[in-house]
């Protein structure tokens, strides 16, 4: 009897290992039939870069495609985002699902035959305009995702939302944009989201491997705009000025000791930039004023706040101890968090990702003082966010292209684990997401 009860048991849970076991084939099966597919989005989009806030044909052709699936769409999202929904034939939780769609302006060196020679107007001058960030992989492969998911659609244990996001890399001056938008706009609600997954194509990891951090993976983001308002006078007679070159020099040069003497290094990383300094017209005048762009980088909310004071602190008194008088504009025109992956979140799928790529392909990496957008929808709901291998094998990463540069390559063998991963990230989350 107890050998009959025995047996009974092990049969009745036969299917639901089955479905599990299917599911999974399914997506790799499916994967496999959409990659050619995904080659050729990514090829166009690569061919037809858009700037933040202008991806209107890029918008256009994820839209038609999601129709095509049967997914309920929205358009006009935060300007030109899109946003896809799709309800699985069982109850269970919402997963967002992101990628970003815009383009860069930098002009492309590469020979690529699906090379880009677009130019658009940024900041009031014409430039060149590429995909040297790799937005279109990230387009390309959720649109895959959606497909191999709709065709899932009956067997889905909860609801997919796919956020076709503009404007990552910042919004034209003076305009909103990106995820932040996205959120004020209600992305994250009706129906409300649990939990949401992206990924970033890496210019520096072979394809084939995925990297992740728990915590905080890419740094949190200020940028600031620094007055310095002197007393302008003749280059010979330096004593009749306050001389605002003399006192931005000190400034910059103070600014280092925040990460070298404030910031505990052996905790987190920090950075204080300034990449643009300008004052004057004449070698024999001293200008009235000087002007500074800069960047800070932090990788906890602590470690943002005082280098935030720090600077203010430093910039003020030391302009004052010239007899200048400083403006600080902090941020100045963009503001990210910290891309903080929620401890255990990561620590409940990362074993998903060891089995769709193999545990020997997925790695902890150091942090990365980059930022990203994504961490928005990171402050809102538990977010995971990681980097697929996109370096050809055997590439040495220091002679590969870095991102945001005119030779930015991409292997397309990567976006079948993309596919893979961001679908199988979804499916064992409305298994046991909410358990």
């Amino acid at each position: 009897m107890k050998n009959i009860i025995l047996v009974a048991l092990i049969i009745s849970s036969l299917p639901v290992f089955s479905q599990t076991v299917n599911s999974k084939d399914r997506v790799s099966l499916a994967a496999d039939k959409v990659e050619s597919k995904v080659i050729a989005w990514r090829r166009d989009f690569h061919e037809h870069p858009e700037l933040g806030n202008s991806e209107k044909r890029t918008a256009g052709i994820v839209a038609k495609h999601l129709e095509s699936l049967g997914i309920e769409v929205k358009t006009g999202v935060a300007k030109t985002g899109v946003v896809g929904i799709l309800k699985g034939g069982k109850p269970g939780p919402v997963v967002a699902l992101r990628a970003d769609m815009d383009a860069l302006p930098v002009t492309e060196r590469g020979d690529l035959p699906f090379k880009s020679t677009v130019k658009a107007q940024y900041n009031g001058q014409e430039v060149g305009v590429m995909h040297a960030c790799g937005h279109d992989s990230h387009t390309a492969i959720l649109m895959g995702v959606a497909e191999v998911l709709a065709g899932m659609k009956a067997d889905l244990k909860g609801t997919v939302k796919f956020f076709f996001q503009p404007a990552e890399e910042g919004a034209p001056v003076g305009e909103e944009g990106g995820a932040e938008l996205m959120i004020k706009e209600g992305v994250l609600e009706n129906p409300k989201v649990d939990v949401v997954f992206g990924l970033h194509i890496w210019a520096q990891t072979e394809a084939g491997q995925i990297t992740y951090r728990p915590g905080g993976m890419m740094a949190g983001v200020n940028d600031m705009k620094i007055i310095i308002k002197g007393r302008q006078a003749h280059g010979a007679s330096p004593w009749a000025s306050i001389d605002p070159i003399v006192a931005s020099a000190q400034i910059v040069n103070n600014l280092q000791t925040i990460v070298s003497r404030n910031l505990n290094v052996t905790e987190n990383a920090g950075v204080v930039t300034i990449g643009s300094i300008h004052a004057g017209v004449r070698s024999n005048i001293i200008p009235e004023q000087a002007e500074m762009l800069g960047t800070m980088r932090y990788l906890s909310a602590s470690d943002g706040k005082l280098i935030e004071e720090r600077i203010r602190q430093i910039v003020t008194n030391t302009a004052e101890a010239n007899g200048a008088v400083a403006e600080i504009k902090l941020p100045y025109s963009s503001r990210y968090p910290v891309t903080f992956n929620d401890l255990s979140l990561t620590e409940k799928m990362i074993p998903s990702l060891h089995r769709i790529a193999g545990a020997g392909n997925v790695k902890v990496i150091p942090p990365v003082t980059g930022a990203e957008d994504f961490s928005f929808f990171q402050e809102k709901v538990p977010g995971l966010f990681f980097f697929l291998g996109g370096m050809p094998n055997g590439q040495d990463p220091k002679t590969a292209a870095s991102h945001h540069t005119p030779d930015f390559y991409i292997d397309e063998s990567a976006f079948k684990l993309g596919v893979k991963a961001l679908a199988g990230l979804t499916i064992d989350y409305m298994e046991f997401g909410k358990k």
